[in-house]
């Protein structure tokens, strides 16, 4: 048998000295943190800039950066619309915002509860700091589904999304019963909070600046990429889409894709897009085909070549096969005129 020599005696001292104090650390400081990541953003009026995310789906090759985000500087305080899909980006945004100003951030609105928006919510969270969110949230918060993606991220995304990473509650739930915007003023500026609730997510909620004429659409706009549907409610997504234009922005910033000064044109394919899966998937649930049927005769020429079509098609047309197959439902139950 081969024996192993003992450390000496110095040696064994530095060693178990070490481990001593490693293990009275907190977890966050023996956990490997990931390395900082640098952003840029991208000024489109006189007081708001934002972070475009890269084409495609959350990657570890992307380190999550795939999404949009975004602020507005006032002479009080910055307001933040979304916080990125990593706690590491949301530390890189801070970073960012001071570069360009040194007042705090005093307002963050969450445009939706996705993954890839809210992870960065603990960089940016803190003391004279407000996050608001649609209080459709708290359900999503409390629901297996966030569990459960959270920890399909941590397998994904790591070191990006990892144990440390959190569910962030909003600090102010937002109602809308009254059917009317939140409006709020900082700094000289003038916010409005749209409810769109109910389309993309149960959540959505879109920020208009006032001033600068600038619109965070959130991901009921993608621009230049097929979007994630998943088991959204299209119809009320296209009569969103319908509304947008009705504060008449000058700019559009969507939740994926570059900002738009066009978004009457540019959210063409947004709109072609959820249409035509309505009609394809509708006719094929009217002929009493199966999904399988129905995905495979769909002409999908009009679309495959977009960025994210390869990652999110399918999901999207099964989506809205299960969607329109429950419109039929509900449409016979009617009583009839």
């Amino acid at each position: 048998m081969h024996r192993v020599s003992p450390l000496p005696a110095p040696v064994l001292a530095v060693v178990l000295t070490f481990l001593l104090v490693l293990a009275t650390l907190p977890p966050s400081t023996q956990a490997a943190s990931p390395p900082d990541i640098e952003l840029t953003p991208l000024k489109v009026s006189t007081h708001t800039y934002y972070f475009q995310g890269e084409t495609g789906a959350a990657s570890h090759a992307n380190r999550g950066f795939m999404s949009n985000a975004g602020f507005t500087v006032t002479r009080d305080g910055v307001v933040v619309y979304d916080a990125l899909a990593t706690p590491a980006l949301g530390a890189a945004m801070l970073r960012a915002i001071r570069k360009v100003t040194k007042v705090p951030v005093k307002v963050v609105i969450v445009g939706h509860y996705h993954a890839d928006h809210i992870y960065g919510l603990q960089a940016l969270r803190g003391k004279g700091v407000t996050i608001a969110a649609h209080r459709n949230g708290r359900a999503y918060l409390a629901s297996d589904a966030a569990k459960e993606r959270l920890a399909q991220r941590r397998a994904e995304l790591a070191p990006w999304v990892n144990e440390q990473t959190e569910l962030v509650a909003a600090d102010r739930w937002l109602d809308f019963a009254d059917g009317q915007p939140w409006r709020f003023e900082l700094g000289g500026l003038h916010f409005r909070v749209l409810d769109s609730s109910g389309a993309h997510s149960p959540e959505d909620l879109q920020l208009l600046v006032e001033e600068d004429k600038v619109l965070f659409a959130g991901d009921l706009f993608f621009s230049g990429r097929i979007p994630f549907v998943g088991n959204a409610d299209s119809k009320r997504w296209l009569q969103a889409l319908d509304r947008m234009l009705d504060v008449q922005p000058a700019v559009v910033i969507p939740g994926h894709g570059p900002a738009s000064t066009n978004p009457r044109d540019d959210m063409l394919l947004t709109q072609r897009y959820l249409r035509y899966l309505r009609e394809q998937m509708g006719n094929a649930v009217q002929e009493l085909l199966s999904f399988e049927e129905a995905y495979a005769r769909t002409d999908w020429t009009p679309f495959k070549d977009y960025p994210a079509f390869a990652q999110a098609n399918r999901l999207n047309a099964y989506g809205t096969y299960l969607l329109m197959e429950q419109e039929s439902l509900e449409s016979s139950k009617e009583p009839s005129k």
